[in-house]
């Protein structure tokens, strides 16, 4: 379970965070998981309450956003959310697994999804 050592890296940052801010509470950290990150954000939640109980940063909330698969197309210059999993195994749009939308050319190039980054903190 990796979920809990990434957890694990993310309160390290907070209490890195709010060390330079002192007498400040850290209320709530938000993170970017990636379709593709290979991070499943429900442990990842139950890890992180779980490091978090009883510490001296409860009761800090954890936001997971959810960043989907996108993919762009070289020759009309469209980013587009993909459909989830692997070309191999996602429906075609058009027939072709990962075609652009637009303009319907077959071959287009990985644009993102595999992000796990912290968004924000909100400080009290």
């Amino acid at each position: 379970m990796h979920e809990l050592s990434i957890a694990s890296a993310i309160l390290d940052a907070v209490r890195s965070e709010a060390e330079k801010r002192p007498g400040a509470h850290v209320a709530k950290v938000a993170v970017r998981v990636g379709a593709l990150s290979g991070v499943e954000p429900e442990a990842l939640s139950f890890g992180f309450e779980c490091l978090v109980r009883g510490t001296d940063l409860e009761p800090l909330e954890l936001v997971i956003e959810p960043v989907p698969r996108r993919q762009r197309c070289p020759d009309c210059d469209l980013t587009f959310e993909a459909p989830d999993g692997d070309a191999r195994h996602v429906p075609a749009i058009g027939g072709i697994p990962l075609a652009c939308p637009r303009c319907g050319r077959a071959e287009t190039q990985f644009a993102g999804g595999d992000e796990l980054e912290m968004a924000y903190l909100e400080v009290d």
